[in-house]
């Protein structure tokens, strides 16, 4: 531990803000701005220094072999994207099989700049009946945020908007894709 603090604080200048709340065993974690490929190991990082498990999803053709053995070592679960799939239920149903499940995913849904969020995250938690958890990576100050847990209402649009104000003037890695 002492070495993942020193390379995250000390190397690479990053500082934590926050905490995930022991409380919660499962949320969605939305992660924003997501502009670089630097944006998972900060994560690696800060989940190891946190000591809070944190998942993803990745397409199952990934967890075969030793790839597939490290993805399940960092948290990752397969996901079939085969077209016809109810994604969304099977997401949520991840929760339900895990006594603890925390699944990170950027609403932007991709590292490109977008005009509006992918819902898809909203749904997930609606679904699987779990809060929202904002974190922000703002490289501009190397900050990573951890704020406090939303539950949503129902209303994407109400609710999305109130999320952002979280990432107001968040820079990521990127500054052109924030």
């Amino acid at each position: 531990m002492k070495i993942t603090k020193f390379i995250f604080h000390r190397l690479l200048g990053w500082k934590l803000r926050g905490s995930f709340d022991p409380a919660i065993k499962k949320s969605v974690v939305i992660v924003v701005p997501h502009t670089s490929w630097h944006d998972f190991y900060v994560g690696a990082f800060s989940r190891r220094i946190l000591q809070t498990e944190i998942h993803f999803i990745a397409k199952k053709e990934l967890f075969k072999g030793v790839m597939g053995a490290y993805l399940r070592w960092m948290g990752g679960a397969p996901l079939d994207r085969t077209p016809g799939q109810k994604k969304t239920a099977a997401i949520a149903n991840l929760f339900e099989e895990r006594e603890e499940f925390r699944l990170a995913l950027a609403p932007e849904g991709t590292r490109k700049k977008v005009d509006a969020w992918k819902t898809g995250y909203y749904y997930i938690a609606l679904a699987a009946e779990v809060p929202i958890i904002p974190v922000a990576f703002d490289y501009r100050t190397k900050t990573v945020s951890i704020h406090p847990a939303f539950y949503p209402t129902g209303n994407v649009t109400k609710d999305t908007v109130g999320l952002k104000k979280y990432y107001k003037d968040v820079e990521g890695k990127i500054p052109e894709y924030t």
